[in-house]
């Protein structure tokens, strides 16, 4: 048999198309999410035609609408009722404190839209939000709308809250006596780490819209006595004198110098043996396995002037430049690691 006779070895486009066609089924989520569709299913669940009033939908694609949900595994259907599956019950019912649907809410509103710039960002560098077209940056524009700002707050506590238990529990914490969640947001990092370890005393550094935010998750988690709020800017203020700096999802908005910065920053605030816990999305230092970190920093592009995600390999040659004796990589969950520095 001839090379050209072969059998080729069988191939598909599956993978191709489904990828290709993702954002029929992101559409289809988020649009879910924007009409309170889980929400509704949360307080009762109801057939197609119960379920299409609810949300005044036209009758023409409403039942595909519900049953491609029920395929993706949003939804379940018995006997021609819908339900919420149990994620989506507990973290897509506005109702609940475990909801996670504003970051989704917001991808819906502005990022969809946005990364159809892609390639243009791709090619020019420039971010493709509200920037391009004259508008306030991401953060100027979160931190502008106070209400806006705690929904936000609160969505990113559900997204972050099984990785700050995990720093919780993994980080040796025994050796320490103080901490400060630099950016903090809501605080669940610092009520995670305080809740565990009753001997710490926190400090949750902010600009001053996120005070009544973070005091409020604090005293209703029970741990406000041994957590201080404190206003600053990360980058214009001295961080506070503690054993252990915290930063959850900040590094990765910045550019290569910001970073630098913020990790001698964070050096120079801790004592020797003190540490510096850094942690997001972490790329594996091949590249090829987390797909939410590397698709993170393609969201940096769109959303910041200079922002990206990095290997773990690249946090720690950053935390010995400046001085840090020890660093290491350690998993927490999901798409999430953690980087530890020690002075």
């Amino acid at each position: 048999m001839s090379t050209q006779e072969q059998t080729p070895t069988a191939v598909s486009p599956d993978h191709i198309l489904q990828v290709g066609l993702g954002f029929w089924g992101s559409r289809t989520l988020l649009s879910a999410v924007e009409m309170g569709l889980f929400t509704s299913l949360a307080t009762k669940p109801a057939t197609a035609d119960e379920l299409r009033t609810r949300l005044a939908l036209h009758p023409r694609s409403a039942r595909d609408f519900f049953d491609a949900l029920v395929a993706l595994g949003f939804l379940e259907r018995t006997d021609g009722v819908y339900a919420n599956t149990a994620s989506t019950d507990l973290f897509l019912d506005r109702n609940k404190p475990s909801y996670i649907g504003g970051i989704l809410e917001m991808c819906s509103r502005r990022l969809f839209g946005f990364w159809n710039g892609l390639t243009d960002a791709l090619r020019t560098g420039e971010p493709q939000n509200e920037v391009k077209h004259g508008g306030q940056n991401l953060f100027e524009m979160l931190y502008s709308d106070p209400a806006g700002l705690a929904s936000f707050l609160g969505a990113m506590t559900g997204m972050s809250h099984g990785a700050n238990m995990a720093i919780a529990a993994k980080f040796p914490w025994e050796k320490y006596k103080t901490f400060v969640d630099a950016g903090t947001a809501q605080g669940d990092l610092a009520v995670q780490v305080a809740l565990k370890h009753p001997h710490l005393r926190g400090i949750g550094l902010d600009l001053p819209v996120v005070k009544p935010i973070f005091e409020a998750y604090a005293q209703k988690t029970g741990v406000a006595s041994r957590l201080t709020f404190v206003e600053g800017n990360f980058f214009t203020d001295p961080l506070p004198a503690v054993d252990v700096v915290m930063m959850g999802h900040i590094l990765h908005d910045w550019d290569l110098s910001q970073k630098r910065l913020l990790v001698r920053k964070a050096y120079e605030a801790v004592p020797p043996g003190g540490a510096f816990i850094v942690y997001e999305s972490i790329i594996d230092d091949d590249r090829r396995r987390n797909v939410v970190g590397l698709l993170m920093s393609l969201n940096m592009l769109i959303e910041t002037s200079g922002g990206f995600d990095y290997t773990g390999a690249d946090c720690i040659g950053w935390m010995k430049e400046v001085g840090f004796k020890e660093a290491y990589v350690e998993h927490l969950v999901g798409p999430d690691s953690m980087v530890v520095g020690i002075k």
